[in-house]
């Protein structure tokens, strides 16, 4: 295929910011000139659009194994291309849990020759129950990037502990999602004047701001690497800041919901606005878009968590958490904070950050380099709908919604996903 006038955004490429021409041929790059013609090839006209490395989700929520209903691994595969990533690293969180080198090899090789790499993260604790750790050294040789218990979040300090040391081993990663249950207690949405109004029981910032203090101070204590997950509140963003300036081995990431909806939009009793972490007030989104452009968070994550319509089309209270967001999330991203996010940082927080954080290899965009593409247009409008949804599930707010900005192709391992 020849992506013809895509502007190059690759700060390891000498053609960076550069408007090119680029032929790709058996999944290599073959040329990249500023005009190449005479080649018997299918065009893509990338005219006003750009060209990066392929993006990466970490923390997606699959359903395979076990809960297939859900999302399989050729569904996952269908979604993410479409939204503009080459590759996920999912949470453990399935039936059997990801917590041996089996599950591990599972993931691996039913994702062989997909154009979507999965990169599996194992479990910190077997069944991700939180009390026995697991063979992380297994399953780390087996292909395990990273190491958490996904939306369980390790409440046992003395497990987080030792898996911040297990991991020193092979220079791993420990993932948490901060949420502490105890002062949680059951909350369904932010705690707030609108929890107050509705009548819901509310999930504090607090849950979220004592455990990043406990896991960084852990952290620092083991001079292991951390990342913590999906962060909502702007009050722990200084705690981050000062841990990168003493140089403790953190890391962050946000879900795009909460760079964007406030707890307000819960007031109709819409589920698929029932996401985990909770949507908060708008003093938060503010702190979360600042902390985004200083680099305090290394990452934007979409949270995407598929669920069966028995699990979300209940009353409030009773639905699960979640929402599938993969597909829709760059259109999102764009018409949300396409004015204030440069495409340059998008691409250094989709795709340069969670290589470089998790150990992936990183490609450049240079003549006889693996094309590991993903092609972004920020102007191209595009409607979401039922019919061109490639999820299995249907808990998403957005359907019949008209975003700008479109992913128009990704490329990876020969592959190549038009939209």
């Amino acid at each position: 295929m020849l992506i013809k006038g895509g502007t190059i955004i690759d700060k390891n490429s000498k053609h960076h910011g550069k408007k090119m021409d680029i032929l790709i041929r058996k999944g290599q790059i073959e040329a990249i000139k500023s005009k190449i013609t005479g080649t018997n090839v299918k065009i893509l006209d990338a005219k006003g659009a750009y060209v990066s490395l392929g993006w990466v989700d970490v923390g997606t929520k699959i359903g395979d194994p076990g809960f297939e209903h859900r999302e399989d691994i050729q569904s996952i595969s269908n979604v993410a291309a479409a939204g503009g990533f080459t590759g996920i690293i999912p949470l453990p969180n399935t039936s059997p849990e990801i917590h041996s080198k089996s599950e591990v090899l599972y993931l691996k090789n039913n994702a062989k020759g997909s154009l979507v790499d999965i990169f599996p993260a194992g479990a910190i604790s077997q069944h991700c129950a939180g009390k026995d750790i697991t063979e992380m050294i297994d399953m780390h040789h087996s292909g395990a990037v990273t190491f958490t218990d996904g939306k369980k979040s390790v409440q046992d300090s003395g497990l987080m502990l030792r898996a911040l040391m297990y991991v020193k081993a092979f220079d791993g990663v420990v993932m948490n999602m901060p949420y502490d249950e105890a002062t949680s207690n059951g909350g369904q949405i932010h705690e707030g004047a609108v929890s107050t109004s509705m009548g819901m029981k509310g999930i504090p910032a607090l849950s979220e701001e004592l455990m990043i203090h406990r896991d960084i101070y852990l952290s620092e204590y083991a001079d292991s690497k951390l990342h913590l997950l999906n962060l909502s509140s702007g009050g722990t963003m200084q705690a981050i800041k000062e841990a990168k300036a003493k140089k403790i081995k953190v890391s962050a990431s946000v879900p795009l919901m909460n760079l964007i909806y406030d707890t307000t939009v819960l007031e109709t009793f819409d589920p698929n606005y029932k996401v985990l972490p909770p949507l908060r007030e708008k003093k938060d989104i503010v702190a979360l878009r600042k902390a985004l452009k200083e680099d305090v968070i290394d990452l934007i994550t979409s949270n995407h968590t598929p669920l069966e319509a028995e699990l979300k089309n209940l009353e409030f209270p009773n639905a699960d958490f979640g929402v599938i967001s993969l597909q829709t999330f760059y259109p999102l991203l764009n018409t949300h904070l396409g004015k204030t996010l440069s495409n340059i940082k998008l691409v250094d927080k989709l795709a340069m950050n969670p290589r470089k954080i998790f150990n992936l290899p990183i490609s450049k965009i240079e003549k006889n380099e693996v094309a590991n593409l993903t092609i972004f247009h920020p102007k191209e409008t595009w409607t979401f709908t039922e019919k061109n949804n490639l999820s299995k599930s249907k808990n998403a707010p957005f359907f019949d919604t008209e975003f700008k900005g479109k992913i128009l192709a990704t490329f990876n391992n020969g592959k190549v996903h038009v939209n």
